[in-house]
């Protein structure tokens, strides 16, 4: 199934600017806000709760002190989860990013959820080739296809790996930001959903890469919902699309995200499922992510 009401998140201890990522991650503004920690840690426990409030099972953990994780907020880049009780480890670009991949935080997840085959990336690492999980990947889970544009945190040898390992169809292509510069991960430039994509087209300059990225979401049977550059900039490109205990579909963004949307898309929206929306300022502004960044979802 495309969607799932069981996702991971993880409490940050220590959130601050990653002058790591930052090297290419465009989105990452350093604000040097006082207490921007505890500004983050507000942030995730009211969009944790507005989760919680709408059916959605949210299994919180808290970060650790040692060793020093800044972007352990976004899970979803370490590990992913998926049906018949596989889940994988990546390979990351920021080697203060590797550390995210708690063994506590794990195994914790392996004996709630009955997760038994470990499919291990990381390997990789030593080849300098790095795929960050479902941000490299947005995976269209039901059709069995993983979007991926190349960038130095997206690399071709393992995200084929990964489809051949995880028999998904790759659509490799380049998308770059107003700067010209590689958009650092797929999700903040589109969003599978059920019977829908959200996708910024224009950052796809190549016309035979944007017209196969086309022709495969037709092809999918989902329509397309283009946003504009300005839009992703707002992360309207970083949404996630789950389903609460109850089976109701809600497309979860940030609140800049959906101030972004025109009258039009917001009804499209609308007609395909609820929309939950959190502010997420401070995060998104040093953390260079947003909402779907923060969630790894939990596929039983």
């Amino acid at each position: 199934m495309q969607n799932t009401a069981h996702v991971l998140m993880i409490r940050p201890l220590h959130f601050t600017f990653n002058k790591e990522t930052a090297v290419n991650n465009s989105f990452q503004v350093n604000s040097q806000t006082e207490n921007l920690t505890a500004l983050a840690v507000g942030e995730f426990d009211d969009f944790v709760n507005a989760l919680q409030k709408e059916g959605i099972d949210v299994t919180v953990v808290e970060d650790s002190a040692a060793p020093h994780t800044p972007d352990a907020i976004f899970p979803n880049n370490w590990i992913s989860f998926h049906a018949g009780g596989k889940y994988c480890l990546y390979p990351m670009f920021a080697p203060n990013r590797r550390n995210e991949r708690k063994a506590e935080i794990i195994n914790l997840i392996r004996k709630k959820f009955h997760y038994h085959q470990l499919i291990d990336f990381t390997s990789y690492e030593s080849e300098d080739r790095f795929l960050e999980g479902t941000g490299s990947m947005v995976l269209d889970r039901d059709r069995r296809i993983a979007y991926a544009c190349l960038s130095p945190r997206t690399d071709a040898v393992v995200l084929h790996d990964f489809c051949r390992m995880m028999d998904y169809k790759p659509v490799v292509f380049h998308a770059t930001d107003s700067a010209g510069d590689a958009i650092y991960h797929t999700n903040v430039m589109m969003c599978v959903a059920d019977r829908y994509v959200v996708i910024c087209l224009d950052s796809i300059n190549d016309v035979e890469e944007k017209n196969r990225v086309t022709e495969t979401i037709i092809t999918s049977g989902k329509e397309m919902i283009p946003i504009s550059a300005v839009q992703m900039n707002q992360f309207a490109g970083n949404m996630l699309q789950l389903e609460n205990t109850s089976g109701e579909k809600i497309l979860v963004m940030s609140s800049a995200a959906w101030h972004s949307l025109n009258s039009e898309q917001k009804a499209k929206l609308f007609g395909y499922n609820h929309v939950l929306h959190s502010s997420l300022q401070n995060i998104e502004t040093n953390g260079g992510g947003s909402a779907r960044c923060m969630i790894a979802e939990i596929h039983l």
